[in-house]
């Protein structure tokens, strides 16, 4: 491969392309080495169903269309601007690494390919690029650099985003003008200097009155927001007003709800849900099985079904909660009962959709903040014509092993999909479980 000052040499760990199979197409003009463990690991990969089967598959073949001798070489041209993708063949177990690591663990022979890249090209900056935060300490013990696969990641300012904002200390004449209907207040007359978005929700108040509204981007007027209940479930709070009415609002279809836990985020989407049952031909919730490979559920006893209830019985306790607003002659309450007899209300595994068609559904998506960026874009791109999609969950609680805070699947979206007419987002931050709840969800 040929030396540059300029350009880095990067080598890439197995779970970086498992998280993202165009990942080599993401490091403009440096050099890429791809150690011959990482191909052997992505061999066990290629068969199943999950989102890492896909990625593995693709990028085989990816790498197939690129196979020449070269690519085992000095490497081959991977694009126009782009730097060489190489293929490095085991050279041996260095003696320096033979003290502290064992030859026999695909994780230190990919360390080792670093390691020799790195006393090779003396005069260029070798990097391993991996998602797996023990691998990198242990590149950094060996003098090495390493980081993390960030080009996917959000950044921190998006993490901050509420859905909504609050104006304070606002002329009573425009707030009663926002209590009209219809309202006729605009952004200009609001707030001239204020940038405003589509769905963006508000709290305008001053010492004696408060209004809740919506920024319309089409008309550039707010709307006024009413506390409304969605199947015997009435939101206790401003924001959880304003959750409701983006799960309810038909020309809104898609919402994400983020918040901790007690807040009411999965209570309010299934609530909307069965508020809206009549508009849609199925309510589907699901939730991804951690870790997405579904690896640890066969240690577990029993059947597939007994593997997996534990993982969805969050999602049937809400349902209880809602079910039990109602006496048990109560209609509404015989009437969800129905609706999971019939499978017109589903809760299954995420990994158990592939390949559905997903028309005239409310599908919500429990702990969205396990899911990748990739896996995201694959569940909204199955979405037809009067779905709606609800992605509900923590992107502070965090149970994959590659994915944190900014590089989850939710926080992507919510960068991506900000601003849109289509979309709406809020963060709902008091808990509303029970006070006990709340203070263990702060203080511990």
């Amino acid at each position: 491969m040929p030396t540059s000052h300029k350009t880095k040499i990067f080598v890439l760990d197995t779970n970086v392309i498992l998280h993202d199979n165009s990942c080599i197409h993401k490091f403009q003009d440096n050099d890429l080495v791809i150690p011959i463990t990482v191909l052997e690991e992505l061999d066990k990969f290629k068969k199943g169903n999950e989102s890492i089967n896909f990625h593995a598959r693709e990028f085989v073949r990816t790498i197939d269309e690129l196979s020449q001798n070269k690519l085992f070489e000095e490497g081959v041209k991977y694009g126009k601007g782009r730097g060489r993708i190489s293929v490095q063949i085991d050279e041996g177990f260095h003696r320096d690494l033979s003290f502290s690591f064992s030859a026999a663990k695909p994780d230190h022979q990919i360390l080792n390919c670093c390691y020799i890249q790195a006393k090779t090209h003396a005069n260029q900056k070798v990097v391993l690029i991996s998602k797996d935060v023990n691998l990198r300490m242990k590149a950094r013990s060996l003098g090495l650099y390493a980081e993390d696969y960030r080009n996917d990641q959000v950044p921190e300012i998006t993490l901050g985003y509420k859905g909504y904002d609050i104006l304070d200390n606002i002329d009573q004449t425009l707030i009663d003008a926002l209590c009209e209907l219809p309202c006729e207040v605009t952004a200009q007359n609001l707030a001239p200097k204020r940038t405003w978005i589509a769905n963006q929700y508000l709290i305008v108040r001053n010492q004696s009155k408060s209004v809740l509204t919506r920024y319309q981007q089409a008309t550039q007027k707010f709307e006024r927001i009413e506390k409304i209940t969605a199947y015997a479930v009435k939101p206790r709070n401003a924001e959880q007003t304003f959750a409701l009415h983006a799960l309810l609002d038909p020309s809104i279809p898609l919402v994400t709800i983020c918040g901790k836990a007690g807040t009411g985020k999965t209570l309010l989407a299934l609530a909307a849900a069965l508020e809206r049952r009549h508009d849609y031909r199925q309510i589907y919730i699901a939730r991804p099985v951690v870790p997405l490979s579904n690896k640890d559920i066969g240690f577990l006893p029993g059947d597939i079904k007994a593997k997996l209830d534990p993982y969805m019985q969050p999602l049937f306790d809400n349902l209880g909660v809602i079910q039990n607003q109602f006496p048990q002659n109560d209609p509404q309450y015989q009437k969800i009962k129905e609706m999971i007899d019939e499978e017109k209300l589903k809760i299954s595994p995420l990994s158990y959709i592939r390949g559905r068609s997903l028309s005239k559904v409310y599908f919500i998506i429990d702990e969205a903040q396990n899911l990748t960026p990739h896996e995201v874009k694959t569940i909204i791109t199955r979405a037809g014509e009067g779905t709606k999609v609800v992605f509900t969950g923590d992107i502070y609680q965090i149970d994959h092993p590659y994915l944190d805070t900014q590089s989850n699947g939710m926080a992507y979206l919510i960068e991506k999909m900000r601003g849109q007419r289509l979309y709406a987002h809020i963060n709902l931050e008091k808990g509303e479980r029970s006070q006990l709840s709340e203070l263990a969800s702060n203080l511990l």
